[in-house]
């Protein structure tokens, strides 16, 4: 038997113009037995900090001795979002590709979300399996999601956990929009069309670390290792997994004022088309801007509590519950 080990190697990911590194942190935890490799990463975008707390409970819990394989990890995939607590960096950083999960597998002589991307993609390109955690907003249901046409991915997605998994479609079997919005360049959708399955778990609430959401992440990585043979334990529950699927076309504003959700609506409850969600008016004049409604069948999983909105801002979203 091997001595289990582990490991934290500093990694730079780029350079910004004055010279300045932008640097990361790989953790590699080598089991006592020989088995696969699991790359899980958080923080590609900086106010998605559960992700970064779960891996720091799953590093106090992981028993290496029991463990078979490698698990690679990288708590802050993006330090330049991370330190700024934002989704994307700013304009003169990168014009181009802001939003790193749009810059996957990189190019080594790109952007710098690209430069990063390709660091990042030669360890995580080269497992087994890949976890991506992100951080929901606290308008939003746990979930995970996968591409649909993987099995592998959603073999992973089942074992993760959550009360909902989300298919994607993906390439030639998504619209347009999905192409409009650079989605061929996230993670997930790069590393299963490269044979890796690969899953986005989303867990609740970003920019405070919440208790409830880091324990689904803990529970859903030692999940994922369990089905992976790498450890030799029976699953634990994480939710009760509704299957459905994801689609772009969201509930939007009409126009610009004040949101009021529908009082009776709660994340996870099933809806039909034509439910009611709530009011919008001008609070100016106080007039009824729109009275929005469900456009179709299934799980509410994301409806905006956050009451000053613009036109065009997402306002819900529904899932379409699968077989």
């Amino acid at each position: 038997m091997e001595t289990a080990t582990h490991t934290a190697e500093r990694l730079t990911l780029a350079r910004l113009p004055s010279g300045v590194p932008v640097e990361t942190t790989l953790h590699r935890y080598e089991g006592a037995r020989d088995g696969p490799t699991l790359y899980v990463q958080a923080a590609q975008h900086g106010r998605e900090v559960n992700g970064t707390a779960t891996l720091r409970r799953f590093h106090e819990r992981l028993d290496l001795d029991a463990l078979a394989g490698t698990v690679l990890a990288v708590p802050i995939a993006d330090p330049l979002t991370f330190d700024r607590v934002s989704y994307t960096t700013p304009e003169p950083i990168d014009s181009v590709n802001p939003n790193l999960n749009r810059a996957w597998p990189g190019d080594a002589d790109g952007t710098l979300h690209e430069r990063m991307a390709a660091t990042l993609w030669e360890h995580a390109g080269s497992a087994d399996a890949i976890v991506d955690l992100h951080t929901g907003s606290p308008e939003m249901l746990t979930h995970v999601v996968f591409r649909e046409d993987d099995p592998d991915s959603r073999r992973l997605a089942e074992a993760f956990g959550t009360d909902l998994l989300l298919a994607e479609q993906a390439g030639e079997d998504a619209d347009e929009e999905w192409s409009d919005r650079g989605f061929d360049g996230k993670l997930r959708v790069v590393a299963s069309g490269e044979g890796i399955p690969a899953i986005t778990p989303e867990l609740a609430y970003n920019k405070q670390i919440v208790d409830d959401a880091v324990e689904a992440g803990v529970t859903g990585l030692f999940n994922v290792l369990r089905e992976l043979d790498m450890l030799e334990c029976e699953p634990e529950p994480n939710g009760d997994p509704i299957l459905a699927r994801n689609h772009l076309g969201r509930v939007t504003a009409t126009g610009s004022g004040l949101f009021r959700p529908d009082p009776d609506l709660e994340l996870g409850d099933r809806i039909t088309a034509g439910t009611p969600l709530g009011t919008l008016y001008d609070p100016t004049t106080y007039e009824v801007l729109q009275e929005p409604v469900a456009d179709r069948d299934g799980v509410l999983y994301a409806l905006t509590r956050e009451a000053t909105v613009t036109g065009g801002a997402k306002l819900a979203n529904v899932a379409l519950v699968l077989d």
